[in-house]
């Protein structure tokens, strides 16, 4: 998944540090994938981009998971995975996003290029990507990195409290729900109990105490 890279009229005069990623990056990763994900742009990758997505893939490919970064700030992050089927080995780049203060200055082409070459390293010999096909930009960046052969995929979606079947189901879950809570509710004990037998508790020693001295003192002749 892409946001709208925008590398066109890339400047040479732009140092990018381009490393892997490490566990000091995660959350700035995320946030920034939160930034440009957006559900306004990309509705399927809105719904789809989550923490887990960062941390799993920083925890299976470390190796294809590498950060942009320009004068010390994070300019952008690229994560991928390899994946292997019979006698060929596919590169995958799942997730690609560029700061938008930082487009126009070749992150996305810098990240693409150093993850391409670790992979080939790897025995790579087959790319993949993929964004939504309203991202007309990342399109042209990936058509210009050389990707084509482009497929459509077909996404559906259904609100599930909408179905006559589904929102049954949803409804009676909710009111088991309530249920439950209710009836946890009356189960508890009341907040004052503990302290009222304690404080009962209190009393009878004390008394009995004070019957145990009384008895003690002789009685006046």
């Amino acid at each position: 998944m892409t946001n709208d890279t925008n590398d066109g009229d890339v400047p040479t005069n732009v140092y990018i540090d381009v490393r892997e990623m490490d566990i000091d990056d995660l959350a700035h990763v995320y946030h920034l994938g939160e930034d440009v994900f957006t559900s306004d742009l990309y509705p399927y990758i809105y719904r789809t981009w989550d923490e887990w997505e960062v941390i799993g893939l920083y925890n299976t490919d470390p190796e294809y998971c590498l950060v942009a970064e320009i004068d010390n700030q994070l300019a952008g992050f690229i994560l991928g995975t390899v994946i292997t089927k019979g006698n060929w080995t596919y590169g995958y780049i799942m997730w690609l996003g560029v700061n938008p203060n930082f487009q126009r200055r070749g992150v996305g082409d810098k990240l693409v290029d150093k993850l391409v070459e670790r992979m080939i390293e790897d025995g790579v010999r087959f790319m993949m990507a993929d964004t939504d096909p309203a991202n007309t930009p990342a399109v042209k960046f990936f058509t210009r990195k050389g990707f084509g052969n482009t497929r459509q995929h077909i996404f559906l979606s259904m609100n599930l409290s909408k179905h006559e079947y589904y929102g049954r189901l949803i409804a009676y879950e909710r009111e088991k729900a309530e249920r439950a809570a209710y009836k946890r509710s009356r189960r508890r004990p009341s907040a004052n109990k503990p302290q009222e037998i304690v404080s009962e508790a209190a009393t009878k020693v004390i008394g009995t105490d004070t019957a145990s001295e009384n008895s003690n003192i002789p009685p006046i002749s």
